[in-house]
């Protein structure tokens, strides 16, 4: 990945609301769901993704800005001089001479921190190495096992309720996943050491979850706010009353005023996701299924006695 405070167009002195506001502007920008076909825009939004992703994790960002870590997570190695390698520095090994040559044992020693116990370099297995000990009796160095990847499919209930999820990986294994706040369709969560493990022993990789929010049968998400279609009879419309319309955390009562403009939402404060977004009603007029012949006849009179244009 690269630099996470590019990706994201901050500085590194940025505040976490400022990450987070500058991750949002840029999830709206390039969401998937509004650049269905343009693959580059979807791979900016996973990259904004896992910056944010990243930079939220205040272990991580802290290990970035003293370069302990690179932009994957991966320990950057400190303290190491390539440059002295070479012509004739440590001398000769073994009849070697005092030749411009790099000796692998040289560069094995300065690169593990010296071979076998008591600085001795001989007679105990190929370039000097100790006994079942390996590199200074103090082992082989642990390898990483491989991340795996898997997909989690969420719905806006679960994110809403801030609860963990639970995974299913590939082994059988379940897993609960906490999911970050805020989250958007596509964004990649890192389950550390949960991964599989390297055949020579070592740590275990991570779990990679590329998280995607399913459709809701009512509400269309629009940041942390939520929309829904709210359908009124006629006389509800004109005479105004109260409707019940339907929330994440249950069903509420809504006055509707007389003579409303269903060409304006309503709005419900602070029942969007997470009790920060809020819900935008769009109110829509439904006529009778079957035709009815007194409404017929009223909008007959309408249309003679009482004209009016609304496209004016």
């Amino acid at each position: 990945m690269r630099d996470p405070y590019s990706v994201l167009g901050v500085p590194r002195t940025a505040s976490d609301s400022d990450v987070k506001s500058a991750y949002r502007k840029l999830a709206k920008t390039y969401h998937p769901d509004q650049n269905k076909d343009d693959p580059k825009a979807q791979a900016k939004f996973t990259e904004a993704s896992n910056a944010y992703d990243f930079l939220s994790d205040k272990q991580k960002r802290g290990q970035y800005d003293r370069g302990e870590i690179d932009a994957d997570g991966t320990p950057k190695m400190a303290g190491f001089d390539f440059s002295g390698f070479g012509g004739g520095q440590r001398g000769a090994r073994g009849g070697g001479g005092g030749g411009g040559g790099v000796n692998p044992e040289d560069i094995l020693k300065e690169f593990m921190g010296g071979f076998g116990g008591g600085g001795g370099r001989g007679g105990a297995g190929p370039m000097g190495m100790g006994g079942a000990g390996g590199f200074g009796g103090g082992g082989q160095r642990s390898a990483k096992g491989q991340d795996v990847k898997v997909g989690l499919k969420v719905t806006l209930e679960q994110i809403h309720a801030r609860q963990p999820v639970p995974l299913r990986l590939p082994n059988g294994k379940v897993l609960s996943v906490n999911l970050p706040h805020p989250i958007e369709s596509g964004q990649q969560v890192r389950l550390k050491g949960q991964g599989e493990a390297p055949p020579m022993g070592g740590s275990k990789g991570d779990v990679l979850v590329n998280v995607r929010i399913q459709g809701h049968k009512q509400f269309k998400k629009d940041g942390d706010n939520l929309r829904v279609d709210v359908p009124l009879t006629l006389y509800e419309a004109v005479l105004g009353g109260k409707v019940r319309v339907p929330t994440l955390s249950g069903a509420v009562e809504l006055k509707i005023p007389a003579g409303v403009n269903t060409s304006k939402a309503m709005r419900l404060k602070g029942k969007g996701l997470y009790g920060e977004g809020d819900i935008f009603l769009n109110l829509r007029i439904q006529l009778p299924e079957e035709s009815d012949p007194d409404l017929e006849s009223l909008m007959r009179f309408w249309q003679d006695q009482k004209q009016y244009n609304p496209r004016d």
